[in-house]
């Protein structure tokens, strides 16, 4: 079994969420992301964002699968309780404006 990856970010050492996701793109540098049910925005560094995308991403594909097979029974729900409390654990002001 592979270890979890992780990031140096402000002087702690944080365990990324997910095996396979690409934290490189924008490493520790800010982007700027907004809710798109919202308008609101705020900024998160590259790492965080690639575990948003992944979520979000988790997120419509459950969304899909529940559609077509009942409320609460598909497997990815798992992956975006994942995502949600590591956001709410390491970016809380940022989970409010993206995730809440």
């Amino acid at each position: 079994m592979s270890k979890m990856p992780e990031v140096n970010y402000l002087g702690k050492n944080i365990k990324l969420p997910f095996k396979d996701a690409d934290y490189t793109l924008d490493g520790d540098n800010e982007v700027e992301v907004t809710n798109p049910y919202s308008g609101q925005k705020t900024f998160l560094p590259g790492f965080a964002v690639a575990v948003y995308d992944v979520t979000t991403g988790y997120n419509s594909l459950a969304e899909a699968y529940d559609r077509q097979h009942g409320y609460g029974k598909s497997k990815a729900w798992k992956d975006v309780r994942k995502g949600l409390g590591w956001f709410r654990r390491h970016f809380p002001e940022q989970y409010m404006v993206l995730l809440d």
